[in-house]
């Protein structure tokens, strides 16, 4: 599909860069993600006492 020359050219840098920041932003998220649902999950359980 590519080869060594098109990784080698400034195009082809600026493809691995961009897929380098695809996969970390895609990692960022799931984290975040996993963190903001942890914490949802805890606030959501409200204990109500009837009297």
């Amino acid at each position: 599909m590519f080869d060594r020359s098109f990784f080698s050219s400034k195009v082809g840098h600026a493809a691995l860069v961009s897929i380098a920041a695809m996969i970390a932003f895609t990692i960022f998220a799931q984290m975040q993600h996993g963190a903001a649902s942890g914490d949802m999950l805890l606030s959501a359980n409200t204990v109500v006492e009837l009297a």
